[in-house]
This record gives C-alpha cells, sequence and structure tokens, in this order.
C-alpha cells in the first residue's frame, strides 16, 4: 500500500530556512544534497510510513501518533493518520526541538 504525503505548511517553512541557512554558511550545492536527502527519505515514507520512531519528546507528552526519521543532520517529525501522512517539522537535529514546538505554539495563539 502506498502513502499520500502531504507537507504542511509549517514544514514548506523550515525547509526555506534550511535552505537560507545551509546557502549562507555552506554553499548552494550543500542544500541541493541535503534537500535530495530530505526528498529521499520522504519518499521512503510512502511504502514504509512506521519505520520512524517517537520522538523522545512527545513520546514523554503520550503523542505516539509523531514519528521521526533523521535524514542527515535533520529530523522530519511526521504523523501517520489512515493511509496519509503528514510532515510537520524538518529541522535541524542539533536545533532544540522543545523551543521550537513552544514558539510554534506562541505563534498560534
Amino acid at each position: 500500500m502506498s502513502f499520500k504525503v502531504v507537507i504542511l505548511e509549517s514544514a514548506e517553512l523550515d525547509l526555506k530556512e534550511l535552505k537560507a541557512y545551509l546557502v549562507k554558511n555552506f554553499s548552494v550545492e550543500t542544500w541541493q544534497n541535503t534537500y535530495d536527502r530530505i526528498k529521499e527519505a520522504i519518499r521512503s515514507l510512502k511504502t514504509f510510513p512506521h519505520a520512524g520512531s517517537i520522538p523522545e519528546e512527545l513520546g514523554k507528552l503520550n503523542l505516539s501518533q509523531y514519528r521521526q526519521l533523521i535524514s542527515g543532520m535533520n529530523r522530519i517529525i511526521y504523523e501517520v493518520r489512515q493511509a496519509t501522512i503528514y510532515i510537520h517539522i524538518i529541522m535541524d537535529t542539533r536545533r532544540d526541538f522543545k523551543a521550537l514546538l513552544t514558539r510554534r505554539l506562541l505563534r498560534v495563539i
């Protein structure tokens, strides 16, 4: 069974921020390599949606419907609902996940 993948606006914004950071601090080539790896990881979810692990930070909150996949130095946080995968967050593994979630919550309020 192949799952449909939906990249949410929040994850699209994450990609734009990641691109700006990588191009500014490294190179366009670094960005392209990173982006290609992220796309490949997301494509793999269509076939293996439960391949990712439950993020420790979310597991502690009993939010086990969220999973993560690591792609290079990036975390892809997603949710599987029926036959659809929703990509919520794409972030550098070195960033503070709790701080990112707090900023997102405050942005919504």
